[in-house]
């Protein structure tokens, strides 16, 4: 199966701190990735990398088959990658359904399976707060509406940063469930979040890494039984 995204030797600084030191990944169509570290380690300044928010970048990445590292954040979203931020994100004076459809179009090969109707569905408690503006909502249901526009650009690959932070065990719960469900739906997903269990039992490959470089991959049930992992993740 064809890579959609890959990437090698990648290096990122901030000013003249060196973050990220030759990183390899690579995420195939359809491929749930999980990225996992303790703080501070790098991961989401290597997804920021990937998706051209840093400037200070060098090595190769490619979208498609194509050549991104020098790209713009606006150009690779283009190239099919939707991305739901630590923070949410959310508009506090649109309306839920502003928010949602403000970045809608169909996907590259003009799919529109992801409509308003089908996101709504996906997330009832949007339905019922659908005239509500962003800051009227709760975090989880903020977060509801983060996943929810971006999966509304029909993206192939869909990144998700910490998705459940700070939320309710109900609402957490309710997010893994449609994490489940975007897999099964066919989208490529790279997923960090704390809860490192919940990663490795909803991913297909995992990394770890450890001041800016990979300590460890592989298929995710061999990472969930390494004995290295808990010294790499300080559990």
């Amino acid at each position: 199966m064809p890579y959609f995204l890959q990437a090698n030797n990648l290096h990122a600084w901030y000013g003249s701190s060196h973050v990220l030191h030759g990183i390899d990944i690579s995420i195939q169509a359809n491929q749930t990735i999980g990225l996992l570290g303790r703080n501070g380690m790098g991961k989401s300044t290597l997804i920021r990398t990937l998706l051209g928010h840093v400037p200070q970048r060098q090595g190769e990445i490619t979208i498609r088959g194509i050549h991104s590292i020098d790209m713009q954040a606006y150009q690779v979203a283009r190239l099919g990658v939707a991305y739901v931020p630590e923070g949410r994100g959310v508009f506090p004076n649109l309306s839920v359904r502003e928010n949602l459809v403000m970045a809608a179009h169909p996907g590259r090969d003009g799919r529109k399976d992801w409509d308003l109707e089908r996101v709504l569905e996906t997330f009832p408690r949007l339905k019922e707060r659908y005239t509500n503006l962003g800051g009227q909502l709760s975090g989880g249901e903020q977060q509801m509406v983060s996943i929810g526009r971006a999966l509304m650009t029909h993206p192939e690959l869909l990144i998700l940063d910490e998705a459940t932070e700070g939320l309710a065990p109900l609402i957490v719960n309710e997010i893994w469930g449609v994490i489940h469900k975007i897999r099964e739906s066919g989208i490529a997903t790279l997923i960090v979040d704390r809860d490192w269990k919940k990663v490795l039992n909803n991913s297909d490959k995992a990394i770890v890494l450890q001041k800016g470089r990979v300590v460890l991959q592989g298929d995710s049930m061999d990472v969930l039984n390494h004995a290295d992992l808990p010294s790499y993740l300080g559990v």
